[in-house]
């Protein structure tokens, strides 16, 4: 497989473009940024690989709450 660098965001379902936008890290303290950045790359990654469906949609949204939880712990150390 091959991941597909010009795919654009419009050219995407609504549903991946929505879950696309939930990584943004640019608004985080650089701390975070270093964490979130790794699954953001991750996602977009895979929505250039992947074709979409329900269980690309399924893998965002788990990476998501992933990323969440990671940079909670970031959050924590950094106390």
């Amino acid at each position: 497989m091959e991941v597909d660098v010009d795919a654009t965001p419009e050219s995407r379902h609504p549903g991946t473009t929505h879950l696309l936008n939930l990584f943004e890290y640019e608004h985080l303290p650089p701390h975070l940024q270093e964490v979130s950045k790794q699954l953001a790359e991750a996602a977009a990654y895979l929505v250039g690989l992947l074709g979409d469906g329900p269980e690309l949609t399924t893998g965002l949204r788990k990476l998501l709450e992933a990323k969440d939880c990671f940079v909670r712990q970031a959050v924590i150390d950094a106390r």
